[in-house]
């Protein structure tokens, strides 16, 4: 069953992240109507306008279920929705020792509990034939010391993908586990993101880390295939089994 993008509405949530920016760009490239979702909405609607005059900015912060449901409320007014895409993250590294509950609520806020509320408040109005798409990560099937949130959060949206398939069927939910992608996130994660990138590459099978686009296509391929749910796509160069 062929499926076009063109002409459908999809709500970006994270939207000031270069993946988020990459997306939008080719779903607007392929004739989609673009809203891009996030926590700050003067650094979204900067993110909007860079990408075009086209992308409605929306405020939603993931943490708070009233803004989640006013985000709704603003995107019913438009009309149906045919796809949801949440790239948000928040960052709780360091050992578990160390971890402050406030940093791993703030994870899971974005990771899990933000999910969850995003289908319960989108889910009424996307179309049977739209989906919900979240972001997993390398951190959960491959994990490593000081990594303990980023493991459990992004594990979690394995189960939450499958789960949310079934109960909220014919909307399909799927998932992208990327690996390490060359985003502008890097700058500040990792003393040298370029050491990284060396290191990573040299041992992925694919030999080389990831580009924004790659997990853009991957997206894309999962939202214009109609017999794919509850799934989780890894976008990692297999670097998992590295």
């Amino acid at each position: 069953m062929a499926y076009s993008l063109k002409d459908k509405h999809v709500l970006i949530v994270g939207g000031s992240s270069d993946i988020a920016a990459a997306l939008a760009t080719d779903l607007l490239r392929e004739g989609a109507r673009v809203t891009l979702a996030g926590r700050d909405i003067e650094k979204t609607a900067i993110a909007a306008k860079a990408i075009g005059d086209a992308v409605r900015p929306v405020a939603l912060d993931l943490s708070d279920e009233g803004s989640i449901q006013a985000a709704a409320d603003q995107v019913r007014a438009v009309g149906a929705l045919d796809h949801l895409i949440s790239v948000a993250t928040e960052r709780a590294n360091g050992p578990v020792v160390s971890l402050e509950r406030r940093a791993l609520l703030a994870a899971f806020d974005a990771k899990v509990l933000g999910p969850i509320l995003l289908a319960k408040h989108f889910a009424p109005m996307i179309v049977d034939e739209g989906s919900l798409l979240f972001f997993s990560g390398l951190g959960a099937w491959r994990p490593s010391p000081g990594g303990v949130a980023m493991a459990a959060t992004n594990g979690s949206v394995s189960a939450l993908a499958s789960a949310l398939a079934v109960e909220l069927a014919p909307i399909r939910v799927n998932a992208i586990s990327p690996g390490v992608i060359t985003t502008s996130a890097w700058n500040t994660a990792v003393p040298d993101k370029h050491e990284l990138f060396q290191r990573v590459a040299a041992s992925a099978p694919a030999r080389r880390v990831g580009e924004p686009s790659d997990v853009s296509a991957a997206a894309r391929a999962l939202l214009t295939n109609p017999f794919i749910t509850g799934e989780i796509l890894h976008v990692d160069g297999g670097a998992r089994w590295a």
